[in-house]
């Protein structure tokens, strides 16, 4: 069985820092190929993922600097793919929207994996595709949607790769987009209140400059509160490995929450922290 696994074109496979949907999708075709099914990734030229590699765009490109340029790109690389895969493969299994609308031009079986949470217009576009096999990464997620051939597998990671530091030093640590729906700022409240100091980690996306500037800079004195930038493998695991614990003060639904199982893969407790 030959399975094509089709990823947006901005961000490398695995992900340099960020990527959630990347790095599941390396984790994802490594553990095909470990079971002895073929695997093609199709991403960017820069992807590193030791199985084979397709590209119609040479360069990563994050973050998006306009959603008009930006989603045609998206349609370009995900239609080539497409059309490319279904010469070659028995499954393509996309992780974006726009290969939902290609999938009424290929007679080849597709699973859709849903990053995305619940919009009630994403749901309205995925009813006019009954075929597809659609994936949800956790049950929550799965409660919102309605289409006939809907199934839960939650995302997974390779454990030996994160690190178990038996020895914790004294502070907290927030990893993930810096974002309001993050709630990054509340984390670095609950730390002040709590008496313990911060370490932040995470990309600050050029949509989200002003709530860095106006909500989250002010507060950094690289004692109390920390912000080391953007973390790779090593960087997380040395962030979340001598951490106490780390903060999680969501503000969505989020549909999985990838970085909670890193977090407990190096032994930290997650901390779904409240103001109230």
């Amino acid at each position: 069985m030959r399975v094509a696994i089709i990823a947006p074109p901005f961000i490398c496979v695995p992900p340099k820092v960020y990527g959630g949907t990347e790095l599941f999708i390396a984790e994802l075709a490594k553990g095909l190929q470990t079971i002895g099914i073929d695997v093609v990734v199709y991403t960017n030229g820069e992807s590193t993922i030791d199985v084979e590699t397709r590209w119609l765009y040479k360069k990563a490109q994050w973050p998006i600097q306009g959603e008009i340029y930006d989603n045609l790109k998206d349609v370009n690389h995900t239609s080539w793919a497409i059309r490319d895969a279904v010469e070659t493969c028995d499954i393509i299994h996309i992780n974006n929207v726009p290969g939902l609308a290609c999938s009424r031009f290929v007679d080849v079986p597709f699973v859709y994996t849903i990053h995305h949470p619940h919009l009630e217009d994403l749901s309205k576009f995925y009813a006019h595709f009954p075929h597809i096999h659609y994936v949800t990464i956790s049950d929550f997620q799965r409660r919102f949607e309605k289409m006939p051939q809907v199934q839960t597998v939650n995302d997974g990671l390779d454990l030996s790769l994160y690190e178990f530091k038996p020895k914790k030093q004294d502070y907290l640590c927030f990893l993930g987009r810096i974002a309001p729906i993050k709630g990054t700022h509340l984390a670095i409240e609950v730390a002040k209140k709590a008496g313990i100091p911060l370490k932040i980690a995470g990309e600050v996306q050029p949509i989200f400059r002003d709530y860095f500037e106006s909500q989250i800079k002010p507060h950094i004195d690289g004692k109390w509160v920390e912000y080391i930038g953007e973390a790779d493998l090593e960087a997380k695991n040395e962030l979340l490995g001598n951490s106490m614990a780390m903060l999680f003060p969501i503000q969505w639904n989020e549909p999985f929450g990838l970085v909670m199982v890193e977090a407990m893969a190096c032994g930290k407790p997650v901390v779904n922290t409240s103001l109230d």
